[in-house]
């Protein structure tokens, strides 16, 4: 395993050094590793440069959801600021057939997924109550209770195992579960028995921890005596932490351990080491809490300027390159944008549409006193 260490950062569990797989510095140079290196057989420089892409496809969503959010086109946004890599590598090695359950902060998976921008940002409008099909991408609706999502994920995982998809051999067939969570996360009760019930019942689900140091205003230090990647080896459950900034090793740690678990080896646990560079939402204001020279810290370790030096560097971009996913990045902005602030209410009633599976009488009833309610305006020539 490659070693990087994060002494420059505060270090949870009152160690100054933590082991972590590192296989792109932060100046841009690659690491040999023995372990992990060979889940970059695959990554050739067209995707090394699909790799920087995408992170910059996302990065200008995000900031164009900041920007609406504070012109009032948005109620709420989450930043995903510095967290691309871990998002990108992580949805690049999931395949199809592997189910995700996503936080509120998911934005480059949702993407990496096939789930348009602009649907994302339709739910913080408040024009949708999710706004996708989650059987349509494999990709479940965000879940803004913490860690509810985490034991929702293991459920999943029990019946993808004894539906006999799981340890067969078959590569198109053998599916992992992946729960994406955050630092303050584990310190909720759900997290742990979802990790009980993942142990257990050996069920095939990779926890995958986006550690970004700050649960809201509270720091990693007054939530955990150890690193996270050992909270699970009490459970029986495996883990690693990796470089969430270096999309290289996210790529090859999550592979890694997703063949693992549609194996049947059992649940791991990956525990992705990056920074929340921005808020934790657009109604927090991290000055509060942290000092500049932390964020200054990790500007230097930017997930995107390291792949990019790694592609001049080696020639596998030139300018042109750089040129067209920049204007490909504006065009996306402003694609999202139009939609955002042309979407149309939805209708009031459409709210009882899927309370239930099915018909339900009281539902209907509820929604028969709604469009009466609504049509007495009408009358009355109050509303169109």
């Amino acid at each position: 395993m490659s070693i990087a260490t994060s002494s420059n950062a505060p270090a949870p569990g009152g160690t100054d050094e933590v082991p972590m797989v590192q296989l792109l510095t932060p100046e841009g140079t690659r690491v040999d590793d023995p372990e992990y290196g060979k889940y970059l057989d695959d990554v050739d420089d067209a995707k090394l440069r699909d790799f920087y892409r995408q992170m910059v496809l996302v990065r200008r969503v995000d900031n164009e959801g900041t920007a609406l959010q504070r012109q009032g086109q948005l109620g709420l946004w989450a930043p995903v600021l510095g967290q691309e890599a871990t998002q990108i590598g992580t949805g690049l090695a999931a395949r199809p057939q592997d189910y995700i359950f996503p936080t509120y902060r998911e934005h480059g998976v949702a993407m990496m997924r096939g789930v348009p921008p602009e649907t994302l940002l339709g739910m913080f409008r408040g024009v949708s109550h999710g706004g996708w099909d989650p059987t349509e991408n494999n990709f479940h609706l965000y879940t803004i209770v913490i860690a509810s999502q985490t034991l929702h994920a293991v459920g999943y995982a029990m019946g993808v195992q004894r539906d006999g998809a799981v340890g067969t051999g078959d590569p198109d067939r053998d599916t992992a579960v992946m729960a994406f969570f955050g630092d303050g996360a584990t310190s909720q009760g759900d997290m742990n028995e979802a990790l009980v019930f993942a142990a257990s019942y050996n069920a095939p689900v990779l926890f995958l921890c986006q550690n970004n140091q700050w649960a809201i205003s509270e720091p990693l230090s007054r939530q955990t005596r150890i690193p996270l990647y050992r909270r699970g080896e009490g459970f029986g459950v495996p883990g690693v932490r990796v470089d969430g900034n270096d999309v290289l090793a996210v790529y090859a740690v999550t592979q890694a351990n997703l063949e693992r678990v549609r194996a049947g080896e059992g649940p791991r646990l990956v525990e992705s080491f990056t920074y929340r560079m921005g808020a934790h939402t657009t109604a927090d204001d991290p000055t509060k809490y942290r000092t500049a020279a932390d964020v200054e810290v990790w500007r230097r370790r930017d997930p995107i300027d390291r792949l990019r030096i790694l592609l001049e560097t080696d020639g596998i971009a030139d300018k042109e390159f750089f040129t067209a996913v920049d204007d490909e990045a504006d065009e996306l902005a402003a694609r999202v944008r139009s939609a955002c602030v042309n979407m149309p209410d939805p209708d009031p009633t459409s709210m009882f549409e899927h309370a239930y599976n099915g018909p339900h009488s009281l539902v209907d009833e509820e929604k028969a006193w709604m469009t009466d309610y609504l049509e007495s305006f009408a009358s009355e020539g109050e509303v169109d």
